[in-house]
């Protein structure tokens, strides 16, 4: 097995939350709610080449005004691999937003995903117009 990771988007490398361009970032002074769908952004399906957000796998933000949010999403299958790791990475990427002071993400199967939960932006990236 390779010791270097599989890049699943460009820059994007499993395992690893991509980095969102400078020119890009939102002001500091955004809506908390906007910042954390930015960080949620960030974070690729291994295996599928579009972000976890806009495949539509988060069914639940919320984010109250002390700073702490509460994720429901799910996985595409519930055989995915990576069933064990992406709550957890989830987590840590928005647990880093600055003003965010906990965040809990829930794993939930029902409903099940589908391709109609993908966003426009997401459908183009799969070629699925």
């Amino acid at each position: 097995m390779s010791s270097n990771p599989r890049p699943i988007a460009p820059g994007v490398f499993m395992g690893s939350p991509a980095e969102v361009p400078e020119d890009e970032k939102l002001p500091p002074d955004a809506p908390l709610a906007d910042r954390v769908v930015e960080a949620l952004r960030t974070v690729y399906d291994p295996e599928i080449p579009v972000n976890i957000y806009e495949l539509g796998l988060i069914y639940r933000c919320d984010v109250d005004g002390e700073g702490d949010v509460e994720i429901e999403m799910t996985l595409t299958a519930p055989a995915c691999p990576v069933a064990g790791e992406m709550p957890g990475q989830v987590q840590q990427v928005v647990q880093a937003v600055d003003g965010v002071r906990s965040a809990r993400v829930d794993l939930i199967w029902e409903p099940a995903w589908d391709p109609s939960r993908m966003s426009d932006e997401a459908r183009i990236a799969l070629n699925m117009f």
